[in-house]
């Protein structure tokens, strides 16, 4: 592998309500991508716990005992893990966050675009978070952005002008008509606003393991995929659990952005 690539794997879990049991799904694929050589591994939203309950007494701080086992579990596998978990706010809601760690990686982001829509307020509970997310992964920047963000192009770009290479998508997809398309579109989407590689790790389909969803809480549907600056699936999983491992070749980013220079060339 070259220094301008990169070898990511997607995980697509059934996150359920038990945090520390979701953390044993999670340290099983990490050991199958880290023995296949995986850099980069990104988890769902909602990895810490499924969405559907009262998040506030399942939070932790970010080096809390939750995140300082997934650490553990980074470092022995030998990758950085992306993977959704909440987080205190001072007002007593919680952030939905994305934490980062692993091979000197330490970082978080948390939501800016709540999700408040299809019936859903995400808001009630969850507080928004203020700045863009982005680390390093050797020398490639990976933007970080979680569900309903992908319907906010704006974000995407931003990450791109920061420097993107890479933009992760961690997601637990409302389930309902067309919404599987919905998701098909918009990550293909982003990958052509920013003319980046778009990794997008959403939760399994409850529906896959013979389990309905209960009440309107996003619980996922499946269809993680990778997808190249040109808007190409290169990769994608069905609606049940897996994991997908792509080797990604950055030289494809620079080259699409001088073929197609839609960031180079935007008025607004």
């Amino acid at each position: 592998m070259t220094g301008r690539a990169l070898q990511v794997g997607v995980v697509q879990l059934l996150s359920d309500f038990d945090p520390q049991a979701n953390l044993d799904q999670v340290e099983a694929y990490a050991a199958e991508a880290g023995a296949a050589g995986v850099e980069l591994l990104v988890c769902p939203e909602a990895t810490m716990s499924r969405f559907g309950r009262s998040l506030g007494p399942v939070a932790e701080p970010p080096g809390g005992p939750w995140a300082s086992r997934l650490q553990t579990i980074a470092d022995r596998s030998g990758l950085v893990i992306v993977a959704g978990m909440f987080t205190p706010a001072a007002d007593g809601r919680v952030y939905n966050t994305l934490r980062a760690v692993g091979r000197g990686v330490d970082a978080r982001y948390d939501k800016i675009h709540l999700f408040d829509a299809f019936g859903f307020r995400e808001s009630e509970t969850v507080a928004p978070g203020q700045e863009p997310g982005l680390i390093r992964i050797k020398d490639i920047p990976v933007g970080l952005t979680t569900c309903y963000d992908v319907r906010f192009p704006g974000l995407y770009t931003e990450l791109a002008a920061r420097g993107a290479e890479i933009i992760c998508v961690a997601a637990s997809w409302g389930a309902g008509p067309g919404k599987v398309e919905q998701w098909q579109l918009l990550t293909r989407a982003r990958a052509l606003d920013s003319t980046t590689f778009v990794v997008a790790a959403g939760q399994a389909s409850l529906q896959s393991a013979g389990s309905g969803a209960s009440g309107n809480a996003p619980t996922g549907v499946g269809h993680s995929a990778v997808i190249s600056p040109r808007g190409e699936v290169l990769a994608e999983l069905g609606p049940e659990p897996g994991l997908l491992i792509v080797e990604l070749d950055l030289t494809g980013v620079a080259e699409t952005r001088r073929a197609i220079p839609v960031l180079a060339n935007a008025r607004f």
